[in-house]
């Protein structure tokens, strides 16, 4: 019986445009994901670097991009939080049924900018819905490792076949599930957070 959740945030409660970044920093001559760009945005995400320093590297790499113009590209994946998800996961932390927790691979920008999108209330009511708010940066650590879900498990107590993780990221559940986790791959534009019980009770 599952007893615990354990949800993904980005495309799982708030909508994402995981496109959006490349196509904002086109102008200012980005081409591709380069090795040297992916070790300097997992960095960020695990919270090994400062947003300074983040934003400094990023403009060496792109110097016709200001400050302001990075950000607004770094941020311009983020987009709406539907109503009817925070109604939902607000019934749920209210029914007791589980022990709900959140874990996403975020920065600080982008939280940042959440908390701005949403409004100080709004983003309240959400994270006053979990018994645990894990982000990445905040942990220096980052999903798919399987180190981030053992220290989620073992920080609470959690036995893993009692625990039920969602994430729109085949490589997260996938690494979530080596450990005995029970997984629901979230697909995007076809399910829904909505329909979560559903998904549990065929567990």
């Amino acid at each position: 019986m599952i007893e615990n959740i354990i949800f993904d945030f980005g495309d799982v409660f708030i909508n994402l445009d995981k496109q959006a970044t490349a196509r904002e920093m086109q102008v200012y001559g980005f081409k591709n994901l380069t090795p040297d760009l992916e070790v300097l945005f997992k960095d960020y995400e695990k919270g090994l670097i400062t947003t300074e320093h983040f934003l400094n590297q990023t403009n060496n790499l792109f110097p016709k991009a200001s400050r302001l113009d990075l950000i607004h590209a770094w941020n311009s994946i983020i987009l709406d939080f539907p109503e009817q998800r925070l109604k939902f996961i607000e019934k749920m932390a209210k029914e007791k049924d589980y022990r709900l927790f959140l874990l996403s691979n975020t920065n600080e920008l982008h939280i940042e900018y959440v908390k701005q999108k949403m409004g100080n209330t709004r983003y309240a009511r959400f994270k006053n819905c979990f018994e645990k708010f894990y982000l990445s940066h905040e942990i220096n650590l980052r999903k798919p490792e399987p180190a981030i879900f053992e220290y989620v498990l073992n920080s609470n107590n959690l036995r893993p076949e009692k625990t039920f993780f969602v994430d729109d990221s085949g490589e997260h559940t996938s690494s979530a599930a080596k450990l005995g986790i029970t997984c629901w791959n979230l697909k995007v534009g076809e399910e829904d957070i909505l329909d979560l019980n559903t998904k549990i009770l065929k567990c």
